[in-house]
């Protein structure tokens, strides 16, 4: 009864605040996803990503650890679902994304603060950015057919991480006045990215749901399964191999449909998975909690 409370306490306001988001576009009202977004990871999270790396007490050689983990994770399970999807012949500049990319940022980022606290932001923090910078290349290069090594290096996310883990390595700390500013500024990430994720998921047009359904279980089952086998390869804590798996079992990232809006790919069958895999998640999620907690 008490881990069930728990798990609520947890996934309830995440959910509540993707609510809001939602209900507010099917209300009408005006949100500009646009510049919100460009807002919340142009400032909002790599304050939120430098401040955590800094100030974790979590040991250099357990991030480093974590950081192989998430490395080795992201690439064996690009590979297996390049596999599925030449083997179950569907397009590859339309499925593959969405089947290795999840929401690491709107919606894994928010569930691993509250299941964790600060030492699972830490943790939380280096799988984003991780993910990012897969995206910002492979990520691209699926969908548009060439990378985008250019995009990683103006990335202010990337330099955020690099700062971030430089400042914990040597035990620097920025002025206090300044720390305060950013970790404020910081704070505005998590409920602009709920609600941004429930914006988004308002405006989404989906086609195909029936395949999207199946495929969003199929990512499901292949990610928490990965998550757990590579927490266990590499014999991760509680708490690290915790975010590891809820970071694995997030639902298709929102890029995935932008970038298959963007570039000619089938951005109808994309949004069918984000739709499915998100309304998934709110029925998985707490069970996936359950498990790591």
């Amino acid at each position: 009864m008490n881990l069930a409370l728990t798990v609520l306490e947890i996934v309830a306001p995440v959910f509540m605040l993707a609510a809001v988001g939602f209900t507010w576009v099917k209300l009408g009202f005006e949100y500009r996803i646009q510049f919100i977004t460009r807002f919340a990871m142009t400032l909002a999270v790599p304050s939120l990503i430098f401040v955590a790396l800094m100030q974790t007490e979590i040991s250099g050689d357990d991030l480093g650890v974590f950081t192989v983990a998430t490395v080795v994770g992201n690439l064996v399970l690009s590979v297996v679902f390049w596999v599925f999807v030449k083997l179950t012949r569907l397009n590859q500049r339309t499925y593959l994304s969405p089947l290795v990319f999840g929401n690491t940022g709107n919606l894994g980022l928010p569930l691993c603060i509250f299941a964790f606290g600060d030492p699972g932001l830490g943790y939380a923090v280096v799988f984003l950015s991780v993910t990012a910078l897969w995206s910002f290349t492979y990520g691209i290069y699926l969908v548009a057919g060439q990378g985008s090594f250019g995009k990683v290096v103006r990335e202010p996310m990337v330099w955020a991480t690099i700062l971030g883990a430089l400042f914990l390595w040597q035990g620097w700390e920025t002025p206090t006045f300044l720390t305060n500013g950013l970790s404020l500024m910081g704070q505005m990430a998590v409920p602009m990215m709920l609600i941004t994720l429930g914006v988004a998921v308002a405006r989404l047009t989906p086609g195909n749901i029936g395949p999207a359904i199946a495929l969003s279980v199929v990512k499901l089952i292949v990610c928490v399964a990965l998550g757990w086998g590579v927490a266990e390869f590499f014999e991760l804590g509680k708490v690290a191999a915790g975010v590891l798996i809820v970071q694995f079992a997030t639902p298709v990232a929102v890029t995935s449909y932008l970038l298959a809006e963007r570039f000619g790919a089938d951005s109808n069958s994309v949004a069918g998975m984000t739709v499915a895999s998100t309304v998934l998640s709110i029925l998985a999620m707490p069970a996936v909690l359950a498990f790591v907690l």
